[in-house]
């Protein structure tokens, strides 16, 4: 189930940083906060091409190096959270989060994504024995 997990995340990531960079632009346009001091079309792009890198790594990294890989994805999702908010506290519509109850569900995915990253890189209690 963990690699299941994990290639599932990999292959959204890679999904979602594709979007980033293609049809989506717009929408993820919304979501950077007005405090990030780079051109909003910058963060997109830049965000794009780190989901990509990510979610690659996800999939293709060994083993051994997964964990790291997982703690790296979580502290991304981490990172861009305040992209949420930041949708939400300025009521700003994109994915078809068009109010204020959508753009406040969507805030939970996001510690469900840390926990995904996570727990589907990192071995089962009984591997390491």
């Amino acid at each position: 189930m963990r690699s299941f997990v994990r290639v599932l995340l990999g292959a959204a990531l890679v999904f979602a940083g594709t979007s980033h960079l293609t049809f989506a632009r717009r929408d993820f346009r919304a979501q950077v906060p007005d405090f990030v001091p780079l051109d909003t079309d910058t963060t997109v792009l830049a965000s794009g091409v780190a989901e990509i890198g990510l979610g690659s790594a996800l999939l293709f990294t060994p083993r051994r190096r997964r964990r790291t890989v997982g703690t790296i994805a979580a502290l991304f999702f981490t990172v861009i959270f305040p992209g949420n908010l930041s949708q939400w506290v300025n009521r700003r519509d994109a994915f078809g989060l068009d109010s204020d109850e959508k753009r406040v569900a969507r805030l939970f995915g996001q510690p469900l994504l840390i926990w995904a990253a996570l727990w589907s890189t990192r071995g089962s209690a009984s591997a390491g024995r």
